[in-house]
Protein backbone atom coordinates (compact mmCIF):
# COMPACT_ATOMS: atom_id res chain seq x y z
CA UNK A 1 0.00 0.00 0.00
CA UNK A 2 1.28 3.44 -0.69
CA UNK A 3 1.43 6.08 2.33
CA UNK A 4 -0.81 9.12 0.83
CA UNK A 5 -0.98 12.34 2.27
CA UNK A 6 -3.75 14.95 1.20
CA UNK A 7 -3.87 18.80 2.02
CA UNK A 8 -6.52 20.12 1.91
CA UNK A 9 -6.72 24.43 1.57
CA UNK A 10 -10.06 26.28 1.14
CA UNK A 11 -9.58 29.96 2.63
CA UNK A 12 -14.00 30.02 2.76
CA UNK A 13 -14.18 26.47 3.69
CA UNK A 14 -17.79 26.81 5.77
CA UNK A 15 -18.58 28.76 2.23
CA UNK A 16 -18.20 25.37 -0.17
CA UNK A 17 -20.18 23.58 -1.79
CA UNK A 18 -17.81 20.93 -3.49
CA UNK A 19 -14.33 21.19 -1.88
CA UNK A 20 -15.96 20.63 1.76
CA UNK A 21 -17.83 17.54 0.78
CA UNK A 22 -14.97 16.04 -0.79
CA UNK A 23 -12.48 16.65 2.09
CA UNK A 24 -15.25 15.04 4.72
CA UNK A 25 -15.39 12.06 2.71
CA UNK A 26 -11.29 11.73 2.41
CA UNK A 27 -11.21 12.32 5.74
CA UNK A 28 -13.09 8.89 6.09
CA UNK A 29 -10.75 6.62 4.28
CA UNK A 30 -9.01 4.39 5.87
CA UNK A 31 -4.62 4.95 5.09
CA UNK A 32 -5.20 8.26 4.09
CA UNK A 33 -3.63 10.71 6.04
CA UNK A 34 -5.74 14.60 5.37
CA UNK A 35 -5.00 17.89 6.72
CA UNK A 36 -6.57 20.74 6.27
CA UNK A 37 -3.56 23.71 5.93
CA UNK A 38 -6.09 26.77 6.64
CA UNK A 39 -7.38 24.56 10.30
CA UNK A 40 -3.50 23.73 10.88
CA UNK A 41 -2.67 27.20 10.14
CA UNK A 42 -4.96 29.67 10.59
CA UNK A 43 -2.05 32.43 11.18
CA UNK A 44 0.43 30.45 8.36
CA UNK A 45 2.64 30.20 11.07
CA UNK A 46 4.13 27.00 8.72
CA UNK A 47 6.02 24.59 10.80
CA UNK A 48 8.53 23.40 8.31
CA UNK A 49 10.25 20.62 10.19
CA UNK A 50 7.16 19.42 10.68
CA UNK A 51 5.53 19.76 7.23
CA UNK A 52 8.86 17.91 5.63
CA UNK A 53 8.71 15.03 8.30
CA UNK A 54 5.34 14.43 6.76
CA UNK A 55 6.26 14.49 3.24
CA UNK A 56 9.39 11.99 3.65
CA UNK A 57 6.86 9.54 5.16
CA UNK A 58 4.46 9.02 2.46
CA UNK A 59 4.50 8.31 -1.02
CA UNK A 60 2.15 10.50 -2.82
CA UNK A 61 0.90 13.77 -1.99
CA UNK A 62 -2.82 15.05 -3.07
CA UNK A 63 -3.07 19.18 -2.92
CA UNK A 64 -7.44 19.77 -2.95
CA UNK A 65 -8.14 22.85 -3.68
CA UNK A 66 -10.21 25.79 -5.15
CA UNK A 67 -9.00 27.57 -8.08
CA UNK A 68 -8.69 31.25 -7.23
CA UNK A 69 -7.13 33.45 -9.75
CA UNK A 70 -5.85 31.40 -12.01
CA UNK A 71 -3.83 30.14 -9.17
CA UNK A 72 -3.86 28.31 -5.77
CA UNK A 73 -5.09 29.91 -2.48
CA UNK A 74 -2.12 31.91 -0.32
CA UNK A 75 -1.59 29.37 2.04
CA UNK A 76 -0.40 26.83 -1.10
CA UNK A 77 1.44 29.06 -2.40
CA UNK A 78 2.91 30.43 1.34
CA UNK A 79 3.43 26.40 2.16
CA UNK A 80 5.51 25.60 -1.07
CA UNK A 81 7.77 28.86 -0.53
CA UNK A 82 8.55 27.41 2.95
CA UNK A 83 8.42 23.84 3.22
CA UNK A 84 9.98 22.63 -0.10
CA UNK A 85 13.39 24.16 0.63
CA UNK A 86 16.75 24.02 -1.21
CA UNK A 87 18.19 20.86 0.27
CA UNK A 88 15.51 19.29 0.70
CA UNK A 89 13.40 19.69 -1.85
CA UNK A 90 15.47 20.25 -4.78
CA UNK A 91 19.18 21.35 -5.42
CA UNK A 92 22.43 19.98 -3.78
CA UNK A 93 21.23 17.18 -1.26
CA UNK A 94 17.68 18.03 -2.08
CA UNK A 95 16.57 14.89 -2.90
CA UNK A 96 13.64 14.19 -0.22
CA UNK A 97 10.99 13.90 -2.37
CA UNK A 98 12.41 12.20 -5.60
CA UNK A 99 10.31 9.32 -6.89
CA UNK A 100 7.23 10.41 -5.20
CA UNK A 101 3.89 11.53 -6.55
CA UNK A 102 2.16 14.84 -6.53
CA UNK A 103 -1.26 14.57 -8.18
CA UNK A 104 -3.69 17.93 -7.96
CA UNK A 105 -7.52 17.78 -6.70
CA UNK A 106 -8.90 20.79 -8.19
CA UNK A 107 -12.07 22.61 -8.89
CA UNK A 108 -13.01 25.14 -11.24
CA UNK A 109 -15.87 27.79 -11.45
CA UNK A 110 -15.76 27.70 -15.12
CA UNK A 111 -17.47 25.27 -17.20
CA UNK A 112 -14.69 22.94 -19.13
CA UNK A 113 -15.72 24.59 -22.60
CA UNK A 114 -14.02 27.87 -21.17
CA UNK A 115 -10.40 26.31 -20.33
CA UNK A 116 -9.46 25.98 -23.85
CA UNK A 117 -7.65 28.45 -26.76
CA UNK A 118 -11.03 29.42 -27.76
CA UNK A 119 -12.98 29.55 -24.67
CA UNK A 120 -13.37 32.45 -22.41
CA UNK A 121 -10.51 31.55 -20.20
CA UNK A 122 -7.89 31.51 -23.05
CA UNK A 123 -5.67 28.54 -22.45
CA UNK A 124 -6.73 24.69 -21.70
CA UNK A 125 -6.41 24.21 -17.66
CA UNK A 126 -2.80 22.52 -17.54
CA UNK A 127 -1.50 25.55 -18.26
CA UNK A 128 -2.80 27.19 -15.52
CA UNK A 129 -1.29 24.45 -13.30
CA UNK A 130 2.39 24.63 -15.25
CA UNK A 131 3.92 26.40 -12.42
CA UNK A 132 3.04 23.18 -10.06
CA UNK A 133 4.18 20.55 -12.81
CA UNK A 134 7.20 22.41 -12.89
CA UNK A 135 7.78 22.12 -9.22
CA UNK A 136 6.80 18.57 -9.23
CA UNK A 137 9.75 18.45 -11.87
CA UNK A 138 11.95 20.22 -9.97
CA UNK A 139 11.61 18.25 -6.96
CA UNK A 140 11.67 15.00 -9.05
CA UNK A 141 8.27 13.99 -8.50
CA UNK A 142 5.70 12.66 -11.17
CA UNK A 143 3.32 14.83 -11.67
CA UNK A 144 0.00 13.05 -12.16
CA UNK A 145 -2.85 14.32 -14.58
CA UNK A 146 -5.05 16.78 -11.89
CA UNK A 147 -8.68 15.52 -10.89
CA UNK A 148 -11.29 17.83 -11.86
CA UNK A 149 -14.22 19.48 -11.05
CA UNK A 150 -15.54 22.05 -13.75
CA UNK A 151 -18.71 24.35 -13.22
CA UNK A 152 -18.44 23.72 -9.49
CA UNK A 153 -20.88 26.38 -8.33
CA UNK A 154 -23.32 24.80 -10.17
CA UNK A 155 -22.32 21.16 -9.50
CA UNK A 156 -24.70 20.82 -6.01
CA UNK A 157 -27.99 21.95 -8.24
CA UNK A 158 -26.64 18.95 -11.10
CA UNK A 159 -25.70 16.55 -8.99
CA UNK A 160 -22.12 16.50 -10.16
CA UNK A 161 -20.56 17.04 -6.84
CA UNK A 162 -22.27 13.76 -5.83
CA UNK A 163 -20.42 11.78 -8.94
CA UNK A 164 -17.40 14.16 -8.58
CA UNK A 165 -17.37 13.07 -4.31
CA UNK A 166 -18.04 9.20 -5.33
CA UNK A 167 -15.23 9.54 -7.74
CA UNK A 168 -12.98 10.96 -5.54
CA UNK A 169 -12.89 8.54 -3.01
CA UNK A 170 -12.12 5.91 -5.84
CA UNK A 171 -9.19 7.66 -6.79
CA UNK A 172 -7.63 8.22 -3.02
CA UNK A 173 -8.19 4.46 -2.92
CA UNK A 174 -6.99 3.59 -5.71
CA UNK A 175 -3.76 5.88 -5.09
CA UNK A 176 -3.45 3.81 -1.52
CA UNK A 177 -3.86 0.47 -2.83
CA UNK A 178 -1.49 1.61 -6.11
CA UNK A 179 -4.77 0.76 -8.61
CA UNK A 180 -4.50 3.79 -10.38
CA UNK A 181 -2.89 3.10 -13.88
CA UNK A 182 -0.77 5.72 -13.99
CA UNK A 183 0.60 5.07 -17.84
CA UNK A 184 -2.90 5.20 -18.98
CA UNK A 185 -3.74 8.30 -16.93
CA UNK A 186 -0.78 10.40 -18.73
CA UNK A 187 -2.84 10.42 -21.92
CA UNK A 188 -5.35 12.60 -20.42
CA UNK A 189 -4.71 16.32 -19.58
CA UNK A 190 -7.58 16.13 -16.52
CA UNK A 191 -8.90 13.32 -14.91
CA UNK A 192 -12.68 13.47 -13.88
CA UNK A 193 -14.76 11.14 -12.34
CA UNK A 194 -16.00 9.66 -15.23
CA UNK A 195 -12.09 8.95 -16.68
CA UNK A 196 -10.54 7.43 -13.81
CA UNK A 197 -8.56 4.30 -15.45
CA UNK A 198 -7.88 1.85 -12.63
CA UNK A 199 -6.04 -1.46 -12.29
CA UNK A 200 -8.28 -4.38 -11.91
CA UNK A 201 -9.14 -5.17 -8.12
CA UNK A 202 -6.56 -8.43 -7.26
Amino acid sequence: MARVLLYYAHPGHRHSQANRVMFRAARRIDGISALDLYARYPRHDIQIDAEQTLLRDHDIIVLQYPIFWYSSPSLVKEWLDLVLERGFAYGDGGNALQGKTLLLAVTAAGPEDAYSDTGYQGFPLRTFLTPMQQTARLCQMRFAPPYVLFSALEASATGEVDRHVTGYVRLLEALRDDRLDFQTAANHDVLTHATLPLKPEA
